[in-house]
Parts: structure tokens; sequence; C-alpha cells
């Protein structure tokens, strides 16, 4: 799993080289896409954006299909956990 501390989001992975994560939904990447969906997340985390950011996001985004207004808008609107249910308790009864 990979976890910032910057931002709440999470890549996770689901076995080999493929990774989900938690601002985009529904989609599978490679461990090097997840390492930069989560660099992403953490540049956009709590910042104002200036040129030169928005410069990064746009080489960053374009290496997940998107432009880095897509990406930025995605980061701050997907809320989606992607850790693992903690198991529930077992009912000594």
């Amino acid at each position: 799993m990979m976890t910032s501390d910057l931002t709440a989001h999470i890549a996770r992975c689901v076995g080999g080289d493929r990774w989900v994560v938690s601002w985009l939904p529904g989609r599978t990447l490679s461990g090097q896409q997840a390492v930069t969906a989560m660099t992403i997340a953490s540049t956009v985390a709590g910042h104002s954006l200036g040129d030169a950011e928005w410069a990064m996001l746009d080489g960053l985004a374009l290496a997940l299909g998107l432009t880095a207004r897509e990406a930025v808008g995605m980061v701050a609107t997907e809320q989606h956990d992607l850790r693992r249910p903690a198991p529930r308790p077992r009912s000594l009864e």
C-alpha cells in the first residue's frame, strides 16, 4: 500500500504490478503510474498551485492520460477509501 502524510488518498496493490488509487476509481495502474498518481495527490493537498506546480502536474497527469485540471479536480472530489475494512469482532455468545 502507498500512503502519504500529505493526503488521505492511497494506492493499493491488487496483485502483480497492478494498483488501484483512491482518486481514480475504476482504473488499474502500473506501479509507476500509482507513484505518479500519489505524487499528484500529495502535490495538490493543501497547496495553492503556482505556474511551476501546474507545469509539473501537466507532465505527471499526461502519464495517466489526464490533463492537470482533470487530475486536480478528481483528487479534490473523489473520496473512495480503498483500505480493507477491519474484520468484525465475533460475538462470544
